[in-house]
């Protein structure tokens, strides 16, 4: 049954009268006057009843399609296809992967916007089409895009930005872009972001830890360079440049190997878990000393290694969220770098 939708316009209002349309449906769907699945005038009949142009009423239809209130289906009309509007802001995340790291900063983030905003999440898992066909998809249909932009090419190898990412990501309006985890100065304009700085994050933290390195002959870091989520190549650069600089002998490796020649005095930074797992298997079996024999240094945060008492280096989480949510809510369209720290615990 088709449902008048009692608009209210005002002729002498300086707010466009196709906006007066948008607000007086939404006004009417969050007082239950239009209900889910419910159709409504077409274009031509809205614009007979309330003496509009025809184009006036088209512009309004067509912003609301664009924010998935109404949808049109061929032959049959309009239809409500929302009715929950209570949120202020309709964000959408882009994430590229599903971890637990990522996963603390999305949980940190929703819950500092105390249910000012519907949140939908998407995946893209660092593949560039994906995530094109994702915006493309989604474009023009939230308030606010929220990207943590980490990609990869065809070798698997970790990448900041593409030519055709960053033509995407400039189509969106940079008041409503907020970039996450890592920055892309390449994009320009007055858009926000909460990033890390994972080149010198990593030489810095290294830094705060020399006094507990210095014992250790040969610092080597695991860092997987062909795997389905790549990490950040900076932080091999930041790495090189700590040993470089404070003259310790150091390897880069892909991964912990079955039987790997272990030796005293050597110490690991581990980015992956897995690899962290193995490490500590095979010093157990090869009865090392966590902290004395050899030393380990795991990358972020986790309740489990804080558990097990495992030196880390690791950005806030949590803050990341935190800052995203206060931003977005503000306007704020600022560059925040955030917190990373080393924390010292007995392995190492």
């Amino acid at each position: 049954m088709e449902q008048t939708l009692g608009l209210q316009i005002n002729a002498k209002s300086r707010i466009p009268k196709y906006q007066q349309i948008v607000n007086s449906i939404v006004h009417n769907i969050e007082k239950g006057r239009l209900d889910m699945g419910q159709k409504i005038p077409s274009i031509n009949e809205v614009s007979e009843e309330y003496y509009l142009s025809r184009d006036t009423v088209e512009k309004a239809y067509s912003a609301l399609k664009q924010k998935r209130i109404i949808v049109s289906v061929k032959g049959k009309g309009y239809y409500i296809a929302k009715t929950n509007l209570v949120s202020k802001f309709h964000v959408l995340i882009l994430m590229n992967k599903l971890s637990s790291y990522k996963m603390r900063i999305y949980n940190s983030f929703v819950k500092s916007l105390e249910a000012k905003a519907h949140v939908d999440l998407q995946i893209y898992h660092c593949d560039p089409k994906i995530f094109l066909d994702i915006l493309k998809e989604k474009m023009g249909g939230y308030d606010y895009y929220i990207v943590m932009p980490h990609f990869k090419d065809e070798n698997q190898r970790h990448i900041n930005i593409s030519s055709d990412i960053l033509d995407a990501l400039k189509k969106i309006p940079s008041d409503k872009l907020l970039l996450l985890d890592n920055d892309i100065p390449e994009l320009g304009g007055a858009y926000g972001s909460v990033y890390q700085d994972f080149k010198t994050d990593i030489y810095k933290a290294l830094a705060e830890a020399v006094s507990l390195l210095i014992k250790y002959e040969k610092l080597i870091l695991v860092y997987p360079s062909n795997i389905m989520y790549p990490y950040p190549k900076e932080i091999t650069t930041g790495f090189r440049k700590f040993c470089v600089e404070h003259q310790f002998d150091f390897e880069i490796l892909d991964e912990i190997y079955d039987d790997m020649e272990m030796v005293h005095k050597d110490a690991y930074i581990l980015v992956e878990e897995t690899d962290l797992v193995n490490l500590i298997k095979e010093a157990r079996d090869k009865e090392f000393q966590l902290g004395k024999d050899i030393g380990i240094i795991s990358y972020n945060e986790t309740p489990l290694k804080e558990l097990l008492g495992i030196t880390v280096i690791t950005t806030d989480f949590k803050a990341m969220g935190e800052t995203a949510a206060y931003m977005m809510l503000n306007r704020k369209n600022e560059k925040v770098k955030n917190a990373f720290r080393f924390i010292n615990r007995n392995s190492v």
